[in-house]
């Protein structure tokens, strides 16, 4: 569901919500890599010569099993390959891998990698490299991906090219999980350390991606040379000879830096206001592709008055998410129809599922029926007095919690905003000290095994304390499904109870633009600010224009 806007060619390809026709992931042989996503080929283009690219931020971290932020997973990404990447509707799709599947009782779970990548130090990239690292993520309990193979067991290089899992349990997400979430590392370098989690990898890289890191100057730049053996390009080895992460102090710097050309490309994504500035350059090109995740509100169910639903319902309708979308977001935004099965992955979400409709009428009546009035007549229910928490650091979030205020207001509902320094947010979200939460999810992706994380009760991120037993049934029936056909069902069932019960009050999902010189072409966008168009294929596609 990529879209991008190219002004220099003066035309547009827009987001198709097409629905889509999905395989059994019981005998998935997918198509070959290259086959999935058209990069831009409106022109062949030079290769060779420098891309300089636009962050914010250092590098934290080099060892891409532990390392979580943006500027660490670019520039990992380019070296440590995972075995499958997304496609325009946010589908799996080759990578490293060229097939996988599960045995007939599903517990046991199989992948085919190619057998033309090797590290840059010539050793051969093989399925002992998966094994290795599916090893230490289980048994160190590394990073986010630990916590999508609770199903795992054991893991066996059958040939060089051919790993195949033992499951616990079957678990219809555990391929598309590790296929995509897990780098794989070279077992020859990460095993000399005593242990993974604490091998700091920074220096003498090895990669098996379109580039390999080969110069820090932390604060200034990180210097990526092209690898000659990476046949995933667009024309096998990469385009360019040398990519250049450069740090800038802000978004704003960033801009002027690709206006005066000291930039070729910013990798993280514009402000809503400054990407409709950047837009009408005719110098510059745009492109714009979904989250993989969704802006939204939750309600502590665990305190009064909000483990009634009916004070969900009101809160909910007394929302204008149009007007949120609008004016927050400057258009930047899409309606996800209030549920957790967004646009952004066709297959999975529901046709039928709508927004929650703005009626303050609706709200008062809702509370009411709750149990509440306004006897002082002050038009303002008495003894209400929400208190909303959200990062002040988030420009957007910022923007639209007033907005959410005096709306609520027209309800009768006094919210009460509480804006944070980012840790003492994440520690009261953590904590679960609020009455309503005010978030955005980075990615929601694999709704099989992540909305486990949301709903369960003991869900990591069950921030609203959802606890009902018909979601938990739902929840394991959708586990268990080894194919979307199956899994659909149950997850819808469980999207509209969410939306029923106002579990979770989703309230868009953003559109994220990123900027590049109208000098370069090739690039491929891919959903998500993380993949974005600084992905391993964009990347090793990307050249001048003629």
């Amino acid at each position: 569901m990529t879209r991008m806007r190219r002004r220099a060619a003066s035309h547009r390809i827009a987001v198709v919500l097409s629905a889509a026709v999905v395989a059994g992931l019981a005998a998935c042989v997918p198509a070959e890599p290259g086959d999935e996503d058209g990069a831009d080929d409106s022109g062949s283009g030079e290769a060779g010569g420098e891309l300089a690219i636009g962050t914010t931020a250092d590098v934290v971290n080099y060892n891409p099993l532990v390392g979580n932020s943006r500027t660490d997973t670019w520039i990992t990404n380019l070296m440590y390959p995972s075995m499958m990447t997304l496609n325009d509707d946010a589908e799996k799709v080759p990578a490293l891998a060229t097939e996988w599947g599960y045995s007939e009782d599903g517990l046991t779970a199989w992948i085919e990698i190619r057998d033309d990548l090797q590290w840059s130090d010539g050793e051969a990239l093989t399925a002992d490299d998966v094994v290795f690292t599916i090893e230490a993520v289980a048994s160190e309990q590394l990073g986010t991906v630990a916590g999508m193979i609770g199903s795992y067991e054991s893991a066996q290089a059958v040939s060089d090219t051919r790993v195949e899992f033992t499951l616990n349990r079957v678990d219809g997400a555990f391929l598309n999980s590790v296929g995509f979430w897990m780098p794989i590392v070279p077992e020859h370098v990460f095993s000399q350390a005593p242990s993974v989690a604490d091998f700091a990898n920074d220096s003498d890289w090895v990669s098996a991606g379109p580039f390999v890191l080969t110069q820090v100057e932390r604060g200034q730049r990180y210097v990526m040379e092209k690898v000659d053996s990476y046949p995933l390009g667009e024309d096998g080895a990469p385009n360019v000879d040398t990519v250049v992460f450069r740090v800038y102090p802000d978004v704003n710097t960033e801009v002027l830096a690709l206006r005066s050309g000291e930039l070729d490309l910013i990798a993280n994504a514009l402000p809503p206001s400054v990407a409709d500035d950047v837009s009408t350059d005719d110098e510059l090109e745009t492109y714009v592709v979904p989250s993989l995740g969704w802006a939204h509100m939750q309600y502590n169910m665990r305190r009064q008055p909000l483990d009634q639903v009916e004070v969900r319902r009101a809160l909910a309708h007394a929302v204008d998410y149009e007007a949120v979308r609008q004016v927050a977001l400057g258009g930047h935004a899409v309606s996800a129809n209030s549920s957790i099965l967004t646009p952004t992955f066709p297959k999975w979400m529901d046709e039928s599922a709508e927004e929650y409709e703005y009626d303050p009428q609706l709200s008062r009546q809702l509370m009411t029926k709750a149990g509440f009035d306004d006897a002082d007549g002050d038009g303002m229910f008495d003894g209400v007095d929400l208190e909303m928490i959200y990062d002040s650091g988030d420009p957007n979030i910022s923007s639209w919690a007033e907005l959410v205020r005096d709306q609520a207001a027209e309800a009768g509902i006094t919210i009460s905003l509480s804006g944070l320094e980012r840790n003492t947010y994440l520690a009261r979200t953590d904590e679960r000290d609020f009455d309503i939460y005010a978030g955005s999810w980075a990615v929601i992706d694999e709704p099989q095994s992540n909305f486990n994380l949301l709903f369960a009760p003991d869900g990591f991120i069950n921030y609203a304390g959802v606890n009902d037993p018909e979601v938990n049934r739902l929840l394991d029936d959708a586990a268990s499904a080894l194919t979307v056909e199956d899994a659909r069902g149950p997850l819808h069932d469980l999207a509209a109870i969410v939306t029923d019960q106002v579990y979770d009050n989703v309230m868009y999902v953003e559109e994220f633009t990123f900027a590049a010189s109208a000098e370069w072409t090739g690039f491929v966008p891919k959903p998500s600010e993380l993949l974005s168009v600084v992905n391993p294929q964009s990347l090793a596609s990307v050249r001048a224009a003629d």
